[in-house]
């Protein structure tokens, strides 16, 4: 469910892409950055996809270990229950490693969304300057 919904995000991503590549071939206005702006774009897809693999992977597991508590619960052999003590721990450990991944994710976002504000500030200031020359 996830691999499809990168996959069609992706897909638009690679079109805004070829959009960008025209005007930094002289289709558009712009000052040359616009490569940079993809690779950039590029390093975030990549970390976005990284951490979205490593949460499904992780809650994929869960998946499993619920079914397993379950499968031991219906059973009722005390033995069975008994296991079920650390199955749910493991469960529980789960939840805060996708809770980390998240909370790294957008820690990183926030701090990528910065850079670009700082750098399309730049933009606008060296545009300025440019302009005040002419």
């Amino acid at each position: 469910m996830v691999e499809a919904a990168m996959a069609d995000t992706c897909e638009n991503k690679n079109k805004r892409f070829n959009i960008g590549a025209g005007k930094a071939n002289g289709a558009g206005a712009g000052d040359g950055d616009d490569t940079e702006d993809e690779e950039c774009d590029v390093e975030v897809w990549d970390t976005l996809r990284y951490s979205f693999k490593k949460a499904q992977a992780v809650l994929d597991q869960n998946r499993e270990l619920i079914k397993k508590v379950n499968e031991n619960h219906q059973s009722k052999i005390p033995d069975n229950l008994v296991k079920n003590v650390g199955l749910i721990r493991e469960i529980n450990g789960n939840i805060s490693k996708v809770i980390e991944i998240y909370s790294g994710l957008s820690v990183n976002f926030s701090d990528t969304v910065r850079q670009r504000k700082k750098i399309g500030n730049r933009k606008v200031e060296n545009r300025r300057s440019r302009t005040e020359f002419e």
